[in-house]
């Protein structure tokens, strides 16, 4: 890679990104943004028209633009390009259920079904602009589907399939698809799951979408709809060439829905350039790939981490990337390891859940495999704890491959914080991001939202100036965006998290500072679950709150207020509040725990205190600060008893 650098007094030169410090490329990518990632963008992105203007941010009113004039298309990018050098290099390894079934694809292969696939979009009066749902497991259709998008110019938006029929429907609804692409079934962990039936039920409420597009996985007989289009055979009738649609930089590219502090999932909008340009860096560096890599991101494409360390980031750098359909112990614990020997996995990233889960089996299932193709081992979704930290890289890594604890969000766009880039030899740090990326300035804020100075210090996670690869907008709702990202801390975007500066100056995530809980990676608002809890008869009022657990990360705790009414079956109730999360949102969201109390302590303007439902779940009740804006703190020793209780008939139970 090459980066240009203006010599005061001089011409611009060219000088090799891999040849100076990172210390150096760090300064000049904060100290001179519009030269550091003006260069990168001319040199790693194929252009079919050049921008004219680095960037235009205004961060106070959330209005971000990079690469303004400069037209693309991101297919090419991850598709054209390759098939021009290298055809026939592996572009993606499926990983199906079952081991030893992969299925290689190539840059040729790939393109080849893109196009065919877009055509088919095309045909059915899919257009630029035009909103796409995609509720998929992860398959190279998927990603072909994500593709034939971007190539002509239609936003993809992807539904984790794990979701129920109403929370896609949801979705749905609120980006106004035209259209959905979905498979017959799923296959996970040996089980078949109908994605079809779902996406049925879900269609009957969205008026939006004219076409189901159906791919097959199982092939297995599902009922047809009225609306749906055999994705095979409608690709069967079209040419292997689609002209690509030239993109502006700031168009959007794809939409995510991510949860935030009020119950309705937020639209998360990236464009085209920035983002692509982020991710494909990030994936390099962060990652230290090299090309001929096989880089083994085990995320599934409904989340961001698989959009960009999945899809977008390793095809953009033309790498071998794996599309892991299973479950880390499916047929056994040794799953992972056994498929890192057997495709020759260089990069391994996945999510501290699992390696917490793998922790409690006998290191023997790491160790009957060979990991020595093994370089670098990567955590995404949450921090780390030190204990599955230790024993990943001891372990797994044979305490000889770099662990890069990464911290970011779906609103970043890619990695913000991690250990590498560095320094050669520079030292990483037990279960803390670390270092910044290139461009990326943290802050932390104090509670009267000045500028905490200094190491050894705690705060709100703040980044001080944009990136190209940062969301440009709540769809259909930038005022919520400005709301949530720019109005808390003006003049910095506000993370939602907090951080400790140590005092070497590296950073540690010390977790969410809003409502919003972290159940094995995935991010979902309490206000969510109290909705939808709050939709039942009996169910005057709920909080949820999480509390941490030892493999998931944290589980949320519903504290639940019923009618008074001496015929009610609050064991019948608490069954169908669970079946309602699991229908409404999904099974992952259901509360583990459910507490019925009376009622919840609030303050004298009506809102619940979940600060100290929290304390008290989490057997902190000595410790529960200041509650002299309580309405009546007699709630609070209620909510007490009531726990204690719980907590003994819970411990009977074992």
């Amino acid at each position: 890679q090459v980066l240009a650098l203006v010599v005061p007094g001089g011409a611009p030169v060219r000088a090799p990104l891999a040849g100076r410090s990172y210390a150096d490329l760090y300064a000049l990518s904060v100290r001179d943004p519009d030269a550091f990632w003006g260069s990168v963008a001319e040199d790693k992105l194929t252009w079919s028209r050049a921008f004219e203007r680095v960037k235009d941010c205004d961060v106070e009113r959330g209005r971000i633009g990079w690469f303004l004039g400069g037209q693309l298309n991101v297919s090419v990018n991850c598709l054209d390009v390759h098939v021009a050098r290298h055809p026939d290099r592996v572009a993606l390894i499926w990983e199906k259920d079952e081991p030893g079934t992969e299925v290689r694809v190539t840059y040729r292969d790939l393109l080849e079904t893109t196009c065919r696939l877009a055509n088919a979009l095309k045909r059915h009066g899919i257009r630029k602009g035009d909103r796409v749902a995609i509720y998929m497991p992860v398959s190279p259709m998927a990603v072909a589907a994500m593709l034939a998008c971007a190539r002509i110019g239609a936003v993809h938006m992807v539904v984790f399939a794990g979701f129920s029929s109403e929370a896609l429907a949801g979705r749905v609804q609120d980006a106004q698809c035209k259209a959905l692409i979905t498979c017959d079934q799923g296959v996970r962990g040996g089980r078949v799951i109908n994605l079809k039936a779902t996406v049925d039920a879900a269609v009957k409420s969205c008026p939006s979408v004219q076409h189901v597009f159906v791919a097959r996985r199982t092939g297995d007989r599902v009922p047809p709809g009225k609306l749906d289009v055999p994705l095979e055979e409608a690709m069967a009738k079209e040419p292997a060439e689609c002209v690509p649609e030239a993109m502006g930089s700031e168009e959007p590219l794809f939409m995510l829905y991510t949860s935030g502090s009020t119950g309705k999932p937020k639209g998360i909008v990236h464009t085209q350039a920035g983002y692509l340009l982020y991710a494909a860096l990030t994936h390099q560096y962060v990652f230290d790939y090299h090309a001929g890599d096989v880089f083994g991101c085990v995320a599934d494409i409904g989340w961001v981490t698989g959009h960009s360390y999945v899809v977008y980031g390793p095809l953009c750098n033309g790498a071998t990337t794996v599309l892991f359909e299973s479950t880390p112990v499916y047929p056994d614990p040794g799953r992972y390891w056994e498929t890192v020997q057997r495709l020759g996995i260089n990069q391994f990233y996945g999510a501290p859940t699992a390696i917490r889960l793998l922790l409690k089996y006998d290191d023997s299932w790491v160790k009957k495999y060979d990991r020595s193709s093994l370089k670098t081992l990567g955590s995404v979704g949450e921090p780390i704890n030190r204990e599955a930290w230790e024993w990943f890289y001891h372990v797994v890594g044979e305490s000889r491959c770099p662990l890069v604890d990464t911290w970011w969000q779906t609103e970043t766009g890619g990695v913000c914080i991690a250990p590498r880039p560095s320094e050669e030899g520079a030292e990483i740090r037990a279960a803390m991001a670390m270092r910044p990326f290139f461009g990326i300035q943290p802050s932390l804020m104090g509670d009267k939202g000045e500028v905490i100075t200094g190491n050894d210090v705690s705060g709100a996670l703040c980044i001080s100036q944009p990136w190209p690869g940062m969301a440009r907008t709540i769809y259909r709702d930038h005022d919520r965006f400005v709301d949530a990202y720019f109005k808390p801390y003006p003049g910095h975007y506000f993370t939602g998290d907090g951080a400790y500066r140590t005092v070497e100056g590296y950073y540690q995530i010390t977790g969410r500072m809003d409502d919003v809980i972290n159940i094995s990676g995935h991010r979902l608002g309490t206000a969510e679950i109290e909705d939808v809890l709050d939709e039942h008869p009996e169910v005057p009022e709920a909080a949820v709150i999480g509390i941490s657990h030892d493999i998931k990360g944290e589980v949320p705790f519903a504290f639940v207020v019923l009618k008074e009414n001496d015929s009610l079956d609050q064991k019948a109730v608490l069954e169908e509040l669970r079946s309602l999360v699991a229908t409404k949102i999904a099974r992952y969201a259901v509360p583990d725990h459910f507490l019925v109390v009376k009622r919840l302590p609030k303050t004298r303007s009506g809102k619940i205190m979940r600060r100290i439902l929290r304390k008290v779940a989490m057997g902190e009740s000595e410790n529960l600060g200041d509650v002299s804006t309580l309405d009546d703190p007699s709630a609070v020793t209620e909510v007490i008893q009531a726990c204690a209780q719980y907590r003994m008939q819970m411990s009977q139970k074992k």
